[in-house]
């Protein structure tokens, strides 16, 4: 029997950042099956208690190895038949990803790697990226549906940052990443913010903490659902959520019938 569902994405910045500040209540107030967070830089007997009173079925928490670093962290309330964290993808531990197949649609929760520290750790973020694809086309031909949120760390298209020549030369908009995009949209796979908004300008899903960019809606968009093109059909809706405020990024979801 199908259900009507709503996940969310945030990448947090700091768990316990987030939960000193508060700042998770409002998942209270929504009707939210599945909750997906990155960057929670935290091993799991970190993970405070007070993030919010809700009481999800399952939470599965993908720690990295090195600790106040990185980390992804999934609550559910459906129940799942198989969960990985892809050590094969992830190959420096750093828990980027958390795998949940409910029947046939896998979920997938990852904190795509940034490749702005240096030449090496972007050769790094354009391999996770191939063999990422390559796990999901494996998955696709065993017949699975594939829905896919978090940080991506790459914005898409020039409506997807306020300033694209400013930052043509940076990662996060090369040409290489971007390309990418590129690749996995001709794989079959659609972004569902833009499936359900089109080409709508000035909604970012991440500011930087300086020169007041929130304030001034100087953001990107790199936080993303994508989802198999065969679930098209079952997309309800797909938001980001930009008024909750806690991280430098803010929440984005989709509703969608599975």
């Amino acid at each position: 029997m199908s259900q009507s569902i709503e996940i969310i994405s945030w990448n947090v910045n700091g768990i316990r950042a987030v939960a000193n500040k508060e700042a998770l209540k409002w998942i209270d107030d929504r009707d939210t099956d599945i909750l997906c967070l990155q960057e929670i830089k935290a091993q799991k007997e970190q993970i405070p208690e007070n993030l919010f009173d809700k009481e999800f079925l399952e939470v599965h928490i993908n720690s990295a190895s090195k600790k106040g670093y990185s980390g992804t962290a999934t609550f559910s309330m459906l129940k799942s038949d198989f969960v990985s964290t892809c050590p094969e993808i992830d190959t420096t531990n750093e828990g980027r990803i958390i795998e949940i197949h409910y029947d046939d649609v896998v979920l997938f929760n990852v904190y795509f790697p940034n490749g702005q520290r240096d030449e090496e750790r972007l050769n790094h973020k354009m391999k996770f990226y191939d063999d990422f694809l390559s796990h999901c086309e494996a998955l696709r031909k065993d017949g699975k549906s594939i829905i896919i949120c978090g940080d991506v760390n790459t914005a898409h298209r020039e409506i997807d940052l306020k300033n694209p020549k400013a930052n043509a030369k940076t990662s996060g908009f090369l040409p290489i990443e971007r390309a990418w995009i590129d690749k996995l949209l001709e794989y079959g796979y659609i972004d569902t913010f833009r499936y359900v908004h089109g080409d709508i300008i000035d909604k970012y899903s991440w500011w930087s903490y300086r020169h007041q960019a929130r304030a001034k809606n100087v953001g990107w968009r790199i936080d993303y659902f994508f989802i198999s093109e065969d679930l098209a059909e079952n997309l309800e809706d797909a938001f980001i959520l930009d008024e909750i405020e806690g991280s430098d990024h803010c929440p984005v979801g989709i509703r969608i019938e599975i």
